[in-house]
């Protein structure tokens, strides 16, 4: 007879190439116990430099700290390299109002981020499953997602300073099991898994079982639907860059040609009254979110219906400040915000954290990361660690150093020659970093030596 079968993990090897520096992230949990041993497997076939990573979230007392323990061994025993660091989630959620969920969320990918930086590594694998992308595409469902919310967990998510990727997203909880079983691994079962208080537990032991007893494999459906979404969504991305510049404009028209810059956006109505629903939406929406807005569904229906009505002089004022005009040739977008920055929904909001974070500024159409810098001595980068981070609405005595200037600027200058007038001069944003101007929209600014800062729209 011939030697037994070495037990076999399904992961996907498209992420993996020769010589990539890639920390595993291992809470003691089966899911990424399988990922550590099959990779570990597999290192040198495909050329995988490895490591461990585990972050101690504060919670749980002792179980956790017995996690950290058991995963500190699982790395001695394979003898890998082992990361580790420790946060206060439950401190967390309450500075930031936030729930546990998203401040372990948060925190968990800050600290990834500082990794790729540090260490340094190309990437860390997380081991998110089928199941996981099942649980995902459902619950962003019952938020009321759209096409791109529903393309649930991506298998590669870039951040400023690397990438993280999930090769374990076509692999059920099922099959890694059965394979640590095979293997005789033992793994940490993590007590708040069976918690129901937690959304996430509801969908997994409440709502998934009840919902296969109509379909068995919803799972796998939910999962083909999250890839067939996250592939339209790419494809329509394409298609709104290329149209954008053909029917979305600056400002308003002016006396003798030429547009005012920076008072709201507007749509050339003729053009969009021949595009499909489906465009049509996506356009409205982006126009929205240039201006710091998230449209619903019935907000963005009542948008477009504004714009094919032929009858100009209509106006519309929906949430968050955004109030929509119908002219003969445009649907004007604008914000509407009083001289003293107060909005139609109270106060402009300021989005808080501290170095290192990850934070989504809805308000302002932002998603930002900030992270230390290990090009930076030691010393100035780790003196960032810990210290407050703002998104915020400009004010009168902001100062910013613009990139290759002589000297610091006043943004209310810059925002002059800029030509930024109206109402989206009273809610430029700005990212504050211990209390110095890091970031403004639209200008290149001096780098802040220490971190390192990355800025993306919303679309």
């Amino acid at each position: 007879m011939g030697a037994p079968k070495t037990p076999s993990l399904r992961f996907d090897t498209r992420l993996l190439t020769p010589g990539l520096r890639l920390a595993v992230g291992v809470s003691g949990g089966a899911d990424s116990v399988a990922l550590l041993r099959a990779l570990d497997e597999a290192k040198s076939r495909l050329g995988l430099v490895l490591s461990v990573a585990h972050l101690h979230h504060g919670l749980r007392g002792a179980e956790a700290d017995d996690d950290l323990a058991f995963v500190r061994q699982l790395a001695v025993d394979l003898k890998l390299t082992f990361h580790e660091a420790r946060v206060d989630v439950a401190a967390e959620a309450k500075e930031q109002a936030e729930s546990i969920e998203e401040a372990a969320r948060r925190l968990r990918y800050a600290w990834f981020g500082n990794l790729l930086n540090e260490v340094p590594l190309d990437a860390v694998a997380t081991a998110h499953t089928l199941d996981d992308q099942a649980e995902t595409v459902c619950a962003k469902f019952l938020r009321g997602a759209w096409t791109e919310g529903l393309g649930g967990i991506h298998p590669v998510l870039l951040m400023a300073t690397g990438q993280v990727i999930r090769p374990l997203l076509q692999t059920t909880r099922a099959e890694v099991e059965s394979y640590l079983s095979e293997l005789g691994q033992t793994w940490r079962e993590d007590s708040s898994n069976r918690d129901v208080g937690f959304d996430r537990n509801r969908i997994r032991h409440e709502l998934l079982p009840t919902l296969e007893t109509w379909n068995p494999g919803l799972r796998g459906h939910l999962a083909q639907m999250a890839i067939l979404a996250r592939d339209e969504e790419a494809w329509w991305q394409g298609e709104l860059k290329r149209l954008i510049p053909q029917v979305l404009m600056e400002g308003k028209p002016v006396r003798g040609g030429g547009r005012a810059s920076g008072d709201g956006l507007a749509l050339d109505v003729t053009r969009f009254a021949a595009m499909g629903p489906a465009l049509a939406r996506r356009l409205l929406r982006h126009a929205a979110g240039q201006l710091g807005v998230r449209l619903d569904f019935r907000a963005t229906e009542t948008l477009r219906e504004l714009a094919l009505d032929k009858r100009a002089g209509q106006r519309r004022e929906l949430a968050q400040g955004l109030r929509a005009e119908r002219t003969p040739r445009e649907l004007r977008l604008t914000i509407e915000v009083s001289s003293t920055g107060i909005s139609e929904m109270g106060a402009i909001p300021g989005y808080e954290a501290k170095i290192p974070c990850e934070i989504t500024a809805e308000f302002f159409g932002i998603r930002f990361q900030i992270q230390l810098d290990s090009k930076s001595t030691s010393e100035v980068g780790q003196s960032f660690r810990g210290k407050p981070v703002r998104v915020r609405n400009w004010k009168p005595g902001d100062k910013v150093r613009l990139r290759h200037s002589s000297g610091p600027r006043k943004v209310k200058e810059v925002l002059e020659r800029m030509r930024i007038t109206g109402t989206s001069r009273s809610v430029w944003p700005v990212i504050e970093v211990d209390g110095q101007v890091a970031w403004m929209k639209g200008v290149e600014l001096e780098p802040q030596p220490g971190i390192v800062l990355t800025v993306t729209n919303l679309l």
